[in-house]
């Protein structure tokens, strides 16, 4: 059997590598085939680091394949085990933790966007629905978010109770509803349109107003208050 050939950046020309453009033109002027292979470091036999992250993102279908994959899923790619698998989403989580941090403190909802901005890291690599509520104060602050329901989203499972037990504790004025569709069409189903009226109606009777339910897409996001679905305009 003969030697495996490991085909390394370093090979490439001194003004093709990846890290040293990244320390010549900044980071911001990377590729995301660039910015790939400086993690993946080396490539495989037939196809340096450049050549393999290209491959890579063609297989997954972009970016936001890569940010939907599980470790499994990384592992089975030609090229990638266990230690490469684990660097791209520790990579990823950073990246999505970093977006995070400004948002910790003080996050005012003034519009639907401003939900969406919110939430979509933390549902764009779902492969399955998810209900949350994002808890607010007299100033449309974010008092809180939390995670519901795991799975498909109508009136029949969801106990209108639950929605608002952690509104209740946090002594919140306000809830909002947010969940996603894997589909990436944000078009609220009629399911969606029952569960936010029977929500609407319960928080009525509490004093708590339900300012919006927010269907998130991949890049897209639909408010139901703002097309008049379930409230009363």
């Amino acid at each position: 059997m003969g030697q495996i050939t490991t085909y390394k950046i370093s090979e490439m020309t001194l003004e093709d590598r990846p890290r040293e453009r990244l320390a010549r033109n900044g980071v911001g002027t990377l590729s995301p085939e660039e910015l790939l292979a400086i993690l993946l470091r080396v490539g495989v036999e037939g196809e340096n680091a450049l050549q393999m992250a290209s491959r890579l993102l063609q297989e997954r279908k972009g970016l936001l394949g890569l940010y939907r994959s599980t470790y499994s899923e990384l592992c089975e790619l030609h090229g990638l085990g266990p230690a490469k698998a684990a660097q791209l989403l520790a990579a990823i989580e950073l990246g999505k933790r970093i977006a995070n941090e400004d948002r910790k403190d003080n996050y005012s909802i003034h519009a639907p966007a401003d939900v969406f901005s919110l939430m979509r890291l933390d549902m764009l690599a779902l492969d399955h629905e998810e209900l949350w509520v994002l808890l607010l104060n007299t100033r449309n602050i974010v008092l809180d978010k939390q995670k519901l329901y795991v799975g498909s989203v109508n009136s029949s499972q969801v106990r209108v109770a639950e929605v608002f037990r952690s509104a209740i504790r946090a002594n919140a004025l306000s809830i909002i509803l947010v969940h996603n569709h894997p589909s990436g069409d944000p078009t609220p189903s009629p399911e969606d349109i029952a569960l936010t009226r029977a929500v609407i109606q319960a928080g009525r009777l509490l004093d708590i107003e339900v300012l919006d339910h927010v269907v998130i897409g991949f890049q897209a996001f639909t408010s139901l208050k703002e097309k008049g679905y379930a409230f009363q305009k």
